[in-house]
């Protein structure tokens, strides 16, 4: 029963974070091994997230020696309120403060790649739109009444949704053409998805730093496997022939 209640214990949390719209997700085509989408995704992170969510199993150090970042070069353009290199990626918000301002604690985002999917962030990020009836004036299609501001307006511009009219049974209506920017901002659409492109793929990466390596080694272990079976066949068949 005690296994029961662990197991239960431990899928709850999955599940909720699995929970939310039907929003048809895009595709995100990162690449882990493109150094400089990561580090512009790293840019992004601290830039624009770090104010208020965690990286508290990443450290600085890690991500310099990972993406080829000099040490001080990442000390000078990554690292705000007098860090070490080798500290833990932290916010300096209060998890108090925040939890008073936004209701409850940003999520650590350590893991959330592999937690939500990087097609799931992708869309997300790209998905806000203008809703004065929210706290912090915007909306979400794929996390609908998310608590969260729109960090990365100043770089998209003023999302909205945009109508326009199509012929439907004869009859022209209006319908949703998807979420349009007002202009306003320091992209264009195709500059802000790649900048948003650059962000899931430094998330993915530190949601599994030794990914590449490891899907190396896995590559060699298969390698060997296979020279390891022709010869434990070989064996096998002279083995036998003795036998009979």
């Amino acid at each position: 029963m005690k296994k029961l209640v662990l197991f239960i214990s431990l899928l709850v949390p999955s599940l909720v974070f699995a929970a939310g719209s039907n929003y048809p997700l895009d595709k995100a085509n990162y690449d882990l091994t493109d150094k400089a989408s990561l580090q512009s995704g790293a840019m992004l992170f601290n830039n624009y997230c770090l104010g208020c969510h965690n990286m508290q199993y990443q450290r600085y150090s890690r991500s310099f020696e990972d993406l080829g970042i000099p040490v001080e070069l990442g000390a000078e353009l990554l690292q705000f309120t007098g860090e070490k290199p080798t500290d833990h990626i932290k916010s300096a918000i209060p998890a108090e403060s925040a939890a008073t301002w936004f209701g409850a604690p940003p999520p650590d985002l350590t893991l959330v790649a592999r937690v939500r999917g990087a097609d799931w962030l992708y869309t997300y990020l790209r998905t806000f739109y203008v809703d004065e009836n929210k706290t912090f004036g915007v909306n979400n299609k794929v996390f609908p009444d998310v608590g969260m501001p729109h960090v990365l307006q100043e770089l998209q511009g003023t999302p909205r949704e945009a109508k326009e009219e199509r012929m439907v049974d004869g009859e022209m209506v209006m319908l949703n053409a998807g979420i349009k920017s007002d202009g306003d901002g320091e992209l264009d659409a195709a500059q802000y998805d790649k900048a948003v492109l650059d962000l899931v793929n430094y998330l993915v990466y530190v949601g599994e730093p030794s990914r590449l390596k490891s899907e190396a080694i896995g590559r060699w272990v298969l390698m060997f496997l296979v020279v390891l079976f022709i010869f434990v066949y070989l064996l096998k068949k002279e083995y036998w022939r003795d036998v009979h």
